[in-house]
């Protein structure tokens, strides 16, 4: 998603090629493009792989982003931005894992790392200030399981998180996020199947 989003944003053509993830084995594509890994997302460009979600963001934003830029000017806040990335990547992914893992018990955690972000959005419109970017990029896929979060866990993230959810609202207005996040109740169902959730 977060790749989709990306191109989309910077207004990039490209052909999409679905991998179908339950099966073991992956194409013959995946594994020559990502020969250490067998992992998507992939982007290839001029017949080169680049591998990783965060990673190829990173890289549309270097060669497409001549008019608008996904990451911040200034070093110090592209190095910002980089680091909750990472942050989304390591802590909320681990802690969403363990939470639908769970009965719906292990909510604390996931909702201590959402409220770590909604510290670093603040009272902006985005993460990077009034401009849609990078770390926008990077965790909005994760707002497709915020109906999840409030089924499984009764998480009721309007009260714990108002501001996310504001921000949630204002990036799927956009036509990069809309045409590529699923809808929540279609999440939620694959990820009950995915960890067994009755």
């Amino acid at each position: 998603m977060r790749v989709r989003i990306a191109l989309r944003e910077l207004g990039v053509p490209f052909e999409y090629a679905e991998e179908d993830l339950r099966v073991r084995e992956r194409s013959e594509l995946v594994r020559r493009m990502n020969p250490a890994l067998h992992m998507v997302p992939i982007l290839i460009h001029h017949g080169r792989p680049v591998c990783g979600s965060v990673n190829i963001v990173d890289y549309i934003d270097e060669v497409w982003g001549e008019e608008t830029r996904l990451l911040p000017g200034d070093p110090a806040d592209r190095a910002d931005a980089r680091f909750w990335a990472d942050f989304v990547d390591h802590k909320v992914f681990g802690a969403q894992v363990r939470f639908l893992e769970s009965k719906g018990e292990e909510k604390d955690e996931l909702v201590e790392q959402l409220k770590r972000l909604e510290e670093v959005l603040g009272d902006k419109c985005f993460f990077s200030g009034d401009n849609f970017g990078f770390l926008d990029v990077v965790f909005i896929p994760f707002s497709s399981m915020f109906y999840g979060y409030e089924q499984h866990g009764g998480i009721n993230l309007e009260v714990e998180c108002p501001k996310l959810k504001r921000w949630e609202k204002r990036c799927r207005e956009r036509e990069s996020v809309s045409e590529v996040l699923p809808d929540g109740k279609v999440q939620y169902e694959l990820h009950k199947k995915f960890y067994g959730i009755e």
